[in-house]
C-alpha cells in the first residue's frame, strides 16, 4: 500500500521547469523595457538612444511552478568601435547557451535589413526562437497581419507573438508560452531575487541612464560609469562615491554643466532609483573624469568590466 501511494504522490508531483532565454533584437526596440515589465523592477537601463545596453543583464522572474533568468544582450548591430565589437559578441555569444531565444522586434517599423542580419545568426542555432512583435500599442491591428507575414517568411519561428512591453499587453501570455521550452530543473536563485548582478552594477547602470537622458550627441555613447566606494553608515545611509568617464575634456564640460547643474541633477535622478533599488537613504557623490578614447582601448575596456567570457 506504501509503494502505491508513494507512486501515486511521485505521479501528482507538479514539474518545476526552469532555464535561461535570451533577449535579442536590434538596438532600442525595447528589450530593456520587456526585462523591467517582466521583473516588476528596473534592473535593466532604459533610454530612447540605441545600444543603450553593454553588457548582458540578467532578470529572475520565479513563479510557482518556473524560474526564467533573462538574458538583456546588447542589441546586435554593425559596430564602430571596440567596445561595439564587444557588444556584439556578448549578444551573438548569448544564443549558444540559452534555452530560448525571444527575437524582439518593433512592430510599429518595417523588416529592416538589422532585422535580416540577426535572423541569419539565428538560423546558426537551433535553439527555440520566439518573434516578439513589440510596441503593439503603436499600430493598429490590422498592421500586425502583414508585419506577421512577412517575418514567417524568412524563419521558422517556435512561436510569435504581440506584445507592449511599455504597457504590459500580452506579457503574461509571453510568459506562459516561454515556460513550455524551458527543461525540468531546479530553482536556480531564491524567489524573492530579481537579478543576479552586484548592486555595485546596478547603481551604476542607474546613473548612466540619467546621463542618457539628460545629454544628446556624440555624449551618450562616450560614457561610462564605475562606483569606486560603496559602504553603510551606523545609522542605515549608504554612501556612494562613482566617476563618470567621458572620451573628452568638451564632453567632461556639457555633463557638469553650468556651475555644475547638470552633475546634480544626474545625482539627484539617479539616487532616487537607487533609494528605490536598496530600500535605504543614500549619500550619491559624483565625480567626472576624461580617458580619451576609451571605447577602443582594451586595456581600458578591462579595467571598465567589459570582459569576454
Amino acid at each position: 500500500m506504501s509503494t502505491e501511494n508513494n507512486r501515486r504522490d511521485h505521479a501528482q508531483k507538479p514539474v518545476y521547469r526552469s532555464g535561461f532565454v535570451a533577449i535579442v533584437g536590434r538596438p532600442n526596440v525595447g528589450k530593456s523595457t520587456l526585462m523591467n515589465q517582466v521583473i516588476g523592477q528596473k534592473v535593466a537601463i532604459m533610454s530612447d538612444k540605441p545600444q543603450t545596453t553593454r553588457n548582458k543583464i540578467h532578470g529572475v522572474y520565479t513563479t510557482d511552478d518556473k524560474q526564467i533568468v533573462f538574458l538583456d544582450t546588447p542589441g546586435i548591430h554593425k559596430p564602430q568601435s571596440k567596445l561595439g565589437d564587444y557588444m556584439v559578441k556578448v549578444a551573438e555569444g548569448t544564443l549558444q547557451e540559452v534555452d530560448a531565444i525571444l527575437f524582439l522586434v518593433n512592430a510599429a517599423e518595417e523588416l529592416g535589413g538589422g532585422d535580416r542580419f540577426i535572423i541569419e545568426r539565428l538560423k546558426a542555432t537551433t535553439t527555440p526562437v520566439i518573434l516578439v512583435l513589440n510596441k503593439i500599442d503603436q499600430v493598429h491591428p490590422e498592421a500586425l497581419l502583414p508585419a506577421i507575414a512577412a517575418y514567417k517568411d524568412l524563419y521558422n519561428f517556435a512561436e510569435i507573438i504581440p506584445v507592449s512591453a511599455l504597457l504590459g499587453n500580452n506579457v503574461n501570455t509571453l510568459l506562459e508560452q516561454v515556460g513550455k521550452y524551458l527543461p525540468e530543473g531546479p530553482q536556480y536563485y531564491p524567489a524573492d531575487q530579481i537579478t543576479d548582478h552586484p548592486e555595485q552594477f546596478v547603481c551604476a547602470e542607474l546613473i548612466r541612464e540619467k546621463i542618457l537622458q539628460l545629454t544628446r550627441e556624440e555624449v551618450p555613447h562616450s560614457i561610462a560609469v564605475t562606483i569606486e566606494s560603496m559602504s553603510v553608515e551606523k545609522n542605515g545611509l549608504v554612501k556612494i562615491g562613482a566617476v563618470i568617464f567621458v572620451e573628452r575634456d568638451s564632453q567632461k564640460g556639457i555633463v557638469i554643466g553650468k556651475q555644475g547643474a547638470l552633475l546634480k541633477q544626474i545625482g539627484q535622478l539617479a539616487r532616487k532609483d537607487i533609494e528605490a533599488l536598496l530600500g535605504s537613504k543614500t549619500f550619491l557623490e559624483l565625480w567626472v573624469k576624461v580617458k580619451k578614447d576609451w571605447r577602443n582601448q582594451d586595456r581600458v575596456l578591462r579595467d571598465l568590466g567589459f570582459r569576454e567570457e
